[in-house]
């Protein structure tokens, strides 16, 4: 029987997600298991792992059965997540129309996400931010369980 996976567990791991980070989920027990691209290319590439250092072929041999068995699926990506836009919806919540301006205006072009977020602290609004973005994740991580058919708990909703 296929674990029960807890949506909280999900959400902090798509937090870990990057550019040269996947992180997937082992659908048989419920483990997560955070790779490189780098470990991934080696594994795809059926490179020798003889001509890695020794804590790296362990890496790259959990690569490989990611890659190599239908045990695992790939949670969401950045490019699914696109904190951009998510960063964008929470700039039409904000009431003051003129702090919601200035965001959006901030938050074109290069250092966006720095600007973005030394405004949110200077205007003391960083906990809604961090409570719509957990929402945004939690629906992305909901939508994508969903979509994988993979079941789930979220402990919130448990009495």
């Amino acid at each position: 029987m296929a674990p029960i996976i807890r949506l909280k567990d999900v959400i902090e791991n798509m937090d870990a997600v990057g550019d040269e980070i996947k992180t997937f989920l082992n659908i048989r027990t419920g483990e997560f298991v955070t790779l490189s691209t780098e470990a991934l290319g080696a594994a795809e590439e059926g490179e020798d792992i003889q001509n890695f250092p020794e804590w790296q072929q362990a890496v790259i041999q959990q690569a490989e059965a990611v890659l190599f068995t239908n045990d695992y699926r790939e949670l969401p990506t950045r490019f699914d997540i696109h904190e951009y836009k998510i960063m964008e919806n929470f700039c039409y919540t904000v009431e003051d129309e003129a702090l919601s301006r200035r965001l959006l205006n901030g938050i074109q072009g290069r250092g966006a996400f720095r600007y973005f977020k030394d405004t949110v602290y200077q205007f003391g609004i960083e906990r809604d931010w961090y409570q719509f973005r957990e929402q945004a994740f939690k629906e992305i991580a909901i939508e994508w369980l969903q979509s994988s058919e993979i079941a789930y708990t979220d402990e919130n909703e448990e009495g």
